[in-house]
């Protein structure tokens, strides 16, 4: 049998708050990801807990993804923490289309 192998990406709820202009810069990333053709599905997570934040599906292996993920301003300014793991599915299981990912708050709410 074969598979197709993906990283998943955790977005854990980092020591400082988020504000508009890091929510922005982390949606361009993920926006320029997705143009890249590395991420394949992202989106925010509603835990009770409130420790996770968002998933990411990239067909990367999990240190590339990793090396990606925290190349996000709003990682690298502490709002979020990465964690990564690899996930293998049967083969074409899955299917992914381009799609728009939006760039800002102001592309998501329309105003």
């Amino acid at each position: 049998m074969r598979f197709d192998e993906l990283t998943v990406s955790l977005l854990v709820t980092g020591s400082r708050p988020n504000d508009a202009r890091l929510q922005d810069a982390h949606l361009a990333h993920l926006a320029s990801l997705h143009e890249q053709g590395v991420l394949l599905a992202a989106g925010p997570l509603s835990d009770p807990a409130g420790e996770l934040r968002g998933l990411s599906l990239l067909n990367v292996p999990p240190d590339e993804a990793l090396r990606l993920k925290e190349a996000d301003e709003a990682v690298r300014a502490g709002v979020f923490s990465v964690r990564v793991m690899p996930w293998r599915i049967p083969s074409g299981a899955l299917s992914f289309s381009p799609t728009f990912f939006p760039r800002s708050i102001r592309d998501v709410t329309g105003e």
